[in-house]
């Protein structure tokens, strides 16, 4: 596991859920379980953390939003 994912609970959920969107075993060939990817650091799972790791600013930004119409 990542150095920031092991004390970051509320990261390491959204890299799960992240790669078993991305991923899911039934629909992406030869793709593993998000725990062994992880184990193995596979390019999905490191894939996952980036993903994680670039959206995290953007979904704390405090800011003003705007309504969806």
């Amino acid at each position: 596991m990542q150095q920031g994912l092991r004390h970051d609970a509320r990261l390491r959920a959204a890299v799960q859920e992240i790669y078993d969107a991305v991923y899911p075993g039934e629909e992406w060939h030869g793709a593993v379980p998000f725990a062994e990817a992880e184990r193995l650091q596979t390019i999905h799972y490191r894939k996952a953390v980036e993903a994680a790791l670039r959206a995290r600013p953007v979904l704390t930004d405090r800011t003003e939003q705007f309504a969806l119409i």
